[in-house]
């Protein structure tokens, strides 16, 4: 790779938002999805895992469990291992969005949800949460990010988390 290819390859993982995001599950072993819609189009809508952006110095760690605490009320997190990773762009709310996103594991017995820490663009873009099985997400027509969620979220429930972070597929919207 050229040198010019090199600086502008650095500055776009530069810009890429950091974010870290909550697989969590409860006592049957379902997954907590937020459902979320473009703020000026309800129609445009998906279903994702809680979590958001790192702020300051913040870990990934901390950060899931901020966000997770923001957008669900859940604070009884048991927190486990980073299971994977994903590079996404996607456009929302006017902009485009580039992110180098963190999946955690977690577990709690708190299935009671209350969005009471949500950002303004949150409360104009997240309708609710909902607990899915994994045969519900596997049968689901709905879009569901990552795109292979229940695929992903079958292995862990068969095999375990990973030994190591897995990289996800990048996935451009």
């Amino acid at each position: 790779m050229s040198a010019e290819g090199q600086t502008a390859a650095g500055e776009a993982a530069q810009r890429r938002r950091r974010v870290a995001r909550v697989v969590l599950l409860d006592p049957q072993d379902r997954i907590l999805l937020l459902h979320g819609h473009e703020p000026e189009d309800v129609a445009n809508h998906w279903w994702f895992t809680p979590g958001g952006g790192l702020e300051g110095d913040e870990t990934h760690e901390q950060a899931a469990l901020r966000e997770l605490m923001e957008e669900t009320g859940i604070t009884e997190v048991e927190l486990g291992p980073a299971l994977w990773q994903r590079f996404c762009s996607f456009p929302f709310a006017g902009r485009r969005w580039d992110q180098d996103e963190r999946y955690f594991l977690a577990r709690t017995s708190q299935t009671s949800t209350q969005a009471t820490g949500l950002t303004e663009l949150e409360r104009r873009s997240v309708a609710g949460a909902r607990w899915w099985t994994c045969q519900e997400l596997t049968e689901a027509h709905e879009t569901v990010y990552p795109t292979r969620l229940a695929e992903l979220l079958r292995r862990l429930l068969d095999e375990g988390p990973p030994s190591r972070l897995e990289t996800l597929a990048t996935e451009i919207v």
